[in-house]
């Protein structure tokens, strides 16, 4: 597969690009949240990325689950589209995106969690008391849109 935004960047450079991600939310029997310590940012996130041309948007979120974290995604479910000056990011080499996020729930997955050494430094489970603050931006809305759903059903 091709990657479309890395060849759009030989032509662009660091000009903002507009984005579209597939992201997941896994969430465990225990109701806490799988998120993983970036190595470009050290900040916290969950899986997710790009969307390739003419990929379908729930199987570039399960390709991007799989090689982030290992886990297989059984079943996703839509939890929101993310968009607007909350998820518009400069990367650490300058590379300026506004990003449309979709992102799944899932509860039905399988695997061993395993961490892609180039992009994931640290996989964890948190409990939504112990969210960290260091959250990376771009996913910072969406993450505690979640954590009011799960406040809201307790």
């Amino acid at each position: 597969m091709s990657n479309y935004i890395m060849d759009l960047r030989k032509i662009v450079g660091h000009r903002p690009l507009l984005q579209v991600g597939a992201s997941v939310i896994i969430e465990n029997a225990q109701q806490q949240i799988l998120l993983q310590l970036r190595t470009d940012n050290h900040c916290w996130s969950y899986p997710g990325g790009s969307v390739e041309l003419d990929e379908e948007v729930e199987e570039a979120a399960k390709r991007e689950l799989l090689e982030e974290t290992g886990l297989i995604a059984h079943e996703l479910e839509l939890f929101g589209i993310f968009s607007g000056k909350d998820t518009h990011y400069i990367y650490p080499n300058g590379d300026e995106v506004s990003n449309i996020d979709i992102v799944y729930l899932c509860r039905n997955y399988s695997g061993t969690i395993q961490c892609q050494e180039e992009e994931v430094m640290e996989l964890r489970f948190f409990s939504i008391e112990d969210i960290p603050e260091n959250l990376s931006a771009p996913v910072k809305k969406a993450i505690l849109q979640w954590i009011d759903a799960k406040k809201a059903m307790q």
